[in-house]
């Protein structure tokens, strides 16, 4: 297994001039936990943007298990293994539980999807939707085996937030509070079995009981050996959950490394503490 499953190099994006990711190299190995952190506005989340496909990259490579996905859509990089959630949680309001989790499922599927890599060919994109349509009206015996395959791994979700999920496994999505919408969101994101989990904010809006539930949920999928690339403001579940840690300010990495080295470093002391972002209360030490 190679010690790299993504490997970024010289990433760089601009709006309009302004360069919000300037030219960041960091990698992250299989089932290790990589958080980036740092003040607002530092390129956090225009760097998942860039990894995930939701922005094409002005220049600089991203590798996923050695193929290069910079050039690549959001479908095509989640075929390829990496799932996300969002800083605003999404999540469809009018299915149930269960029917978002399984939406998140939708890339790995195949005979529910006949001819599937025609689907990103403009001119043939009817091949696989026919093909779609007669699998949804007659049914395979590839198809009902599949069937049976998607049910188990939303109830393998379900029951990993059994507590918070399972009597609502049914409900709509608008029905859920905050933080079960979350949950849905991050169950949804494992259900495509991801070889690498791109969490952006996972504990926004939460309080504290919740964000200690979340952070114990997230030590079980580490502890499983899943790979996570995790922005996340509150810096106590990142020392907690992570490996390794980036430290942005203005678009470049100032710090990196283990969580203990990190907290200690003055470069990372100042763009929290110091007068040029004037965040205080934010305690590294």
């Amino acid at each position: 297994m190679s010690d790299v499953l993504l490997e970024v190099t010289d990433l760089e994006r601009h709006f309009e001039g302004l360069k919000a990711v300037d030219g960041i190299s960091f990698t992250v190995a299989p089932g290790e936990v990589v958080s980036i952190i740092g003040p607002n506005g530092s390129g956090k989340t225009t760097t998942l943007n860039l990894v995930t496909g939701t922005l094409r990259a002005h220049g600089g490579s991203i590798l996923l298990d050695g193929a290069r996905i910079d050039r690549a859509d959001s479908a095509h990089i989640a075929e390829h293994g990496i799932a996300r959630t969002f800083q605003n949680g999404r999540v469809f309001a009018t299915l149930s539980v269960a029917d978002n989790i399984e939406v998140g499922m939708h890339s790995t599927l195949r005979a529910h999807r006949p001819f599937r890599r025609l689907s990103h060919l403009f001119l043939l994109r009817w091949i696989p939707l026919l093909g779609e349509l007669f699998i949804a009206i007659i049914g395979t015996p590839a198809s009902r085996r599949e069937r049976a395959q998607i049910d188990e791994a939303v109830e393998t979700e379900i029951r990993r937030f059994e507590t918070r999920l399972g009597p609502r496994r049914d409900e709509p999505a608008y029905s859920l509070s905050y933080a079960n919408r979350r949950r849905t969101e991050i169950a949804r994101a494992l259900a495509l079995k991801p070889k690498l989990l791109v969490l952006d904010e996972p504990t926004a809006g939460m309080n504290q009981s919740e964000t200690a539930e979340v952070l114990e949920q997230l030590l079980e999928i580490k502890a499983e050996g899943q790979a996570i690339l995790l922005v996340e403001h509150k810096l106590d579940l990142v020392m907690t959950v992570s490996d390794r840690i980036i430290v942005m300010d203005g678009g470049r990495i100032i710090s990196e490394g283990r969580p203990e080295e990190v907290r200690r470093d003055p470069a990372v002391i100042e763009a929290y503490l110091g007068r040029r972002r004037g965040l205080g209360g934010v305690d590294l030490a």
